[in-house]
């Protein structure tokens, strides 16, 4: 058996669902891309993933020969009601930027280690473009909403890249683009416009990006801020999005299938409330949001932001008392993103709580918020 064949079969007894292969080769085209758009990615060329870098693996890792590509298939079990439409299916399968300490962290550690003891130098923390790398390995095509489609699966993929110093056998590419010839499904649900052509999207209107990418002392000068039009979009989703995934014809028969629990998500979905998510102890936080939110947010006023805003969207006065609590919140940002959900919901009540709000604020930002809200009320 070559060791191709065997990389592949051993990642498939790991669990992974597609194995391909491909040259460690620049992706030219993805620079250009990623440089031409710096506007709208400046936060990400920044950042710590340094892609363009990753773009050209040889330029940091002169060894560089074969990218080995998996897939990992999270829907092959249902995910909650309760927590569909608040908490992006990625996030729920618990398998993104994974510690060792949990099953999906060890199953990428064990693959690591594979290629090691057979004699690979592996690179260390070098970010490729793993969706230009799959298709390239011939084990996805692409999709008008920029996702990467796995046949017989779907979108509801991760794909994880390791790149080597051994010369392997290359798979035949698959870089097309195959959804159905006329349909805008995903373009066309997209609430904020984040898609705005086929395979192009911007990524500052996206909600999965406003919802965990805004954070006070990221690259580029990221910030805390959400645009008041972006809130009004993001109606309950609190850590990551699926929308363009969820109207997807390549995804409905996965989508539509009768799979089994995942008991775990159940146990955690029986606790989940969004305004516990607001008004935040150290025991929910670490009871039921560390477990499936781990991998973006580090601190917990982000998330709480994040559940004004979706409450806000809801209308419901019902939330105004819980809404009244977060207004004596410590945190500005938690005060003020509470008062834009009460100026949401509006009604005399919810105008009371901010003017007393307003009387005693004394931080910037949060007076701004109440002041916005106030106009609106």
């Amino acid at each position: 058996m070559s060791l191709s064949e065997n990389i592949k079969d051993f990642g498939l007894d790991l669990g992974y669902s597609k194995v391909g292969i491909t040259t460690a080769d620049s992706f030219p085209s993805y620079i250009e891309d990623l440089k031409g758009r710096y506007d709208m990615y400046a936060w990400y060329i920044e950042g710590p993933s340094q892609p363009i870098k990753g773009a050209d693996p040889r330029s940091v890792m002169p060894s560089a020969k074969s990218i080995i590509v998996v897939v990992y298939d999270y829907s092959k079990e249902s995910f909650p009601e309760k927590l569909v439409g608040k908490i992006g299916r990625l996030y729920q399968a618990r398998c993104s930027l994974t510690p060792r300490s949990r099953i999906n962290g060890a199953r990428r550690q064990l693959m690591r280690e594979f290629l090691e003891n057979k004699g690979c130098e592996v690179a260390q923390r070098l970010v490729v473009p793993d969706r230009l790398s799959g298709a390239r390995a011939g084990i996805v095509t692409y999709g008008k909403n920029t996702f990467t489609f796995a046949d017989g699966i779907g979108s509801f993929i991760l794909m994880t890249a390791f790149i080597v110093d051994a010369e392997l056998d290359y798979d035949e590419p698959t870089m097309g683009e195959e959804c159905p010839p006329k349909c805008m499904a995903c373009i066309d649900a997209c609430p904020t416009g984040a898609l705005y052509e086929p395979l192009k999207m911007n990524p500052l209107r996206c909600i999965t990006y406003n919802c965990f990418m805004t954070q006070d002392g990221l690259p580029a000068g990221t910030t805390s801020y959400i645009p008041p039009d972006i809130r009004d979009k993001m109606g309950s989703w609190i850590h990551g999005c699926d929308i363009c995934q969820e109207v997807c014809p390549r995804n409905q028969k996965r989508l539509k299938a009768k799979l089994p629990p995942n008991e775990f998500l159940v146990k955690v979905a029986e606790d989940f409330e969004l305004i516990k998510l607001l008004n935040l102890t150290n025991e929910f936080y670490a009871k039921t949001v560390q477990p499936l939110m781990y991998n973006y947010i580090r601190e917990k006023k982000y998330f709480q932001r994040n559940a004004a805003i979706a409450l806000g969207n809801t209308g419901d006065p019902e939330f105004i008392p819980d809404l009244a609590r977060a207004m004596m919140d410590s945190e500005e940002l938690v005060r003020g993103y509470a008062a834009w959900a009460l100026g949401k919901i509006g009604g005399g009540r919810a105008m009371e709580i901010l003017e007393v709000s307003l009387a005693r604020e004394t931080s910037e930002l949060a007076r701004k918020e109440i002041e916005a809200a106030l106009a609106v009320a």
